[in-house]
């Protein structure tokens, strides 16, 4: 099988699909993963076949609005940043339709990321099979709301009734920006019909569009009233090299107790000297050492007190379970390493998927409540942190959850799934 993993986004959103790709090959199978270039070389060092696809994501959120958005999670900011993307959006969503049209030609088979959904649409042109690859729930349930809103259970038959209604709206959310664009790929590329104004979904509801979420089943169970061939895999992990610390932070770490790790990937601002402020506060005041990994923006570039550590990156499986709480900013694959790690966490949600999982995991006891960017203060974050590292209850759950997770086999699972989707489709 020559299997092609189209995936757009940010490094945390290609990390599971490398991760899929890699188990992939050690099956025997050949496999390509098509993203942004600026994953190229980490790509190609892992020994994947690398194909490009249009757009720079880091460039992205470097623009003002996203830089303003990206500081304090303001509305405004939300809206600028929304402007900027929009007046860019058409190029942008016609380059990456063009380059899915060619990376995929000779696939076996297909699995995309969300964003990359108009790849589904080739199996109705070519015949290819294809399966949706997703990070967090997309497909309409009444056990949950769509994947954006705060995640609970539905405690009467109208929350149910709305969760589903959620889900055919995040759909549209997701589906009439790009309408045109995509109708125009139909027309122009594809040599076929317009797709409906209400979009591919309910012809795509079928055991021919399978799709594997890469969370854990443990964390977000299966609803009943999905059908079988779509359902959690558990999380798409991947296996790090052997990681040598620096001698800066194998003192760090030997100096004292356990610090509080604290980093929001690509989340990070580019100018985020008062979330550097608000970070070292709180810590300051929960009596904690810490650790800031810079990610994408520039977190910790400032004058550090003895006590606190700044790395660019560290790979999460080394050092989340070094760790005696974790800050995070609530991604799909950030969330899944920490409850891994069995540390308590506090998500600070920006965007997207983040509150969901933020609100889940504080529904399961794991996690104090989540704090919003737009509400982070020194006091709130440094009164999580207290909770998170010395809440016993707390800690314990956190600690059996990432027993139980760390069994799991969430690529192992997905491959499965893929392996027979591709026999019944031959």
């Amino acid at each position: 099988m020559h299997l092609v993993i189209v995936t757009s986004g940010s490094r945390g959103d290609v990390q599971p699909y490398l991760a899929l790709a890699l188990r992939a090959m050690r099956g025997g199978h050949r496999v390509t993963l098509a993203t942004h270039d600026v994953f190229r070389t980490w790509v190609e060092g892992q020994g994947v076949t690398f194909r490009s696809l249009h757009g720079d994501p880091k460039g992205m959120l470097s623009a003002p609005g996203a830089r303003a958005w990206l500081s304090d999670g303001s509305r405004v900011g939300l809206l600028r940043f929304a402007r900027e993307f929009g007046r860019e959006f058409t190029g942008l969503f016609d380059g990456l339709l063009a380059d899915m049209t060619a990376v995929t030609a000779d696939a076996d088979l297909i699995v995309h990321g969300m964003v990359c959904m108009a790849a589904s649409q080739l199996h109705e042109i070519r015949g290819t099979p294809v399966m949706g690859g997703w990070l967090a729930p997309l497909t309409p349930t009444r056990a949950f709301p769509v994947a954006g809103l705060t995640c609970r259970a539905p405690r009467s038959g109208w929350e149910e009734r709305r969760n589903w209604i959620s889900h055919l709206v995040g759909e549209q959310l997701l589906w009439q920006p790009s309408r045109t664009t995509v109708n125009r790929w139909r027309r122009g590329t594809l040599h076929t019909t317009p797709l409906p104004f209400l979009g591919p979904f309910s012809a795509q509801r079928t055991a021919s569009y399978p799709v594997c979420y890469a969370y854990s089943p443990t964390v977000l169970p299966r609803p009943a009233d999905w059908p079988e061939w779509i359902a959690p895999t558990g999380w798409w992990t991947l296996d790090e090299p052997a990681f040598a610390p620096s001698a800066a932070l194998s003192g760090f770490l030997d100096a004292g107790d356990a610090p509080v790790t604290i980093g929001f990937g690509s989340m990070t601002p580019q100018d985020c000297e008062w979330l550097t402020r608000v970070v070292l506060d709180a810590c300051e005041r929960a009596e904690c050492r810490a650790i800031l990994l810079q990610g994408w923006g520039t977190l910790g570039q400032a004058a550090m007190p003895t006590w606190a550590h700044v790395e660019p990156d560290v790979p999460h499986g080394w050092l989340y379970p070094r760790s005696s709480a974790i800050v995070h900013h609530g991604g799909a694959g950030t969330t899944g390493a920490a409850v891994r790690s069995g540390v308590p966490q506090v998500i600070v949600p920006l965007g997207f998927d983040q509150q969901f999982w933020g609100s889940r995991l504080h529904e399961m006891g794991v996690s104090p409540p989540p704090i919003r960017r737009r509400d982070l203060t020194a006091s709130r974050l440094a009164s999580a942190i207290r909770i998170a590292r010395t809440d016993a209850r707390l800690r314990d759950a956190a600690a059996a959850l990432g027993d139980v997770v760390r069994r799991e086999d969430g690529t192992g699972v997905a491959l499965a799934r893929i392996e027979a989707h591709l026999a019944r489709s031959g």
